[in-house]
């Protein structure tokens, strides 16, 4: 691990990628993480109560990841990320306890629970980033719109939904090439963990299915957070360098209509 982790830092730093801390910070907290995890995860998987507490602690820093991925708004506007990650998770979570095809252990709660809170995570990180990406580079492409008379939400709308769209891209990959390109975890745990084949397979589908449904359910969140106004970044024009505190305010406003 040691070796991989310095090679992966060496690679960033090498190729000029902007991430070489990054990577050591993560790989570091991976080690501290899992450590701690595996400690408790013990004690938390006996209880109900506590099964819940920890999923909610899972959601609560997926919340924080994500909204702080997505927007640099001071404040709690990060915030926002509960919404898709609790509209994309919540739902699936109580249909697959409802209709019994997960039992209502901490043991089948926790693992699958983690898998699509995560898979809601990197959904609304990268659609709130890629719309919010594109208002900002399009932005002359906005005014335009709003001074045409297309209302504010419409407007963004138009401009930022297909960039976000591509966030659902990873997990119809990830479906579409499973066992033919990649064995998933859950597959290879049962497998490992003594399940038949056609046992770990049925939960892998199911998995894969939940996490189309909840990224899908987080996109389109996200674009109606970024559509509303909700969930916004300061708007950063070419050579003018980082806006002050006023500018990291904006709003976009519909311009004056001068009558002769």
């Amino acid at each position: 691990m040691v070796v991989l982790l310095v090679a992966a830092v060496a690679v960033a730093g090498r190729g000029m990628l902007g991430h070489g801390h990054a990577v050591l910070r993560a790989g570091v907290r991976a080690v501290v993480q899992l450590a701690a995890v595996s400690l408790v995860i013990t004690f938390v998987v006996h209880s109900l109560w506590w099964t819940a507490v920890f999923v909610l602690l899972m959601f609560s820093v997926a919340v924080r990841t994500a909204g702080r991925r997505i927007t640099d708004e001071p404040g709690w506007s990060w915030a926002w990320a509960a919404a898709p990650i609790g509209a994309g998770v919540l739902p699936v979570l109580v249909l697959l306890l409802a209709g019994r095809l997960l039992p209502l252990q901490g043991l089948s709660v926790v693992p699958v629970a983690g898998i699509l809170i995560g898979g809601a995570l990197s959904a609304t990180s990268l659609a709130g980033r890629r719309a919010l990406d594109e208002l900002n580079q399009r932005h002359g492409e906005l005014e335009a719109a709003l001074a045409l008379g297309l209302p504010d939400r419409e407007a963004r709308l138009e401009i930022c939904r297909t960039a976000a769209a591509t966030s659902l891209v990873p997990a119809l990959d990830q479906t579409r090439t499973v066992g033919l390109v990649t064995l998933p975890g859950a597959f290879v745990g049962m497998l490992l963990g003594g399940s038949s084949p056609v046992a770990a397979g049925a939960v892998q589908l199911f998995v894969l299915v939940a996490l189309l449904a909840v990224e899908a359910v987080a996109i389109v969140v996200v674009l109606e957070l970024v559509g509303r106004g909700l969930v916004r970044r300061p708007v950063q024009v070419r050579g003018a360098g980082r806006p002050g505190p006023r500018a990291s305010r904006w709003r976009l406003r519909r311009p004056v209509q001068w009558r002769r």
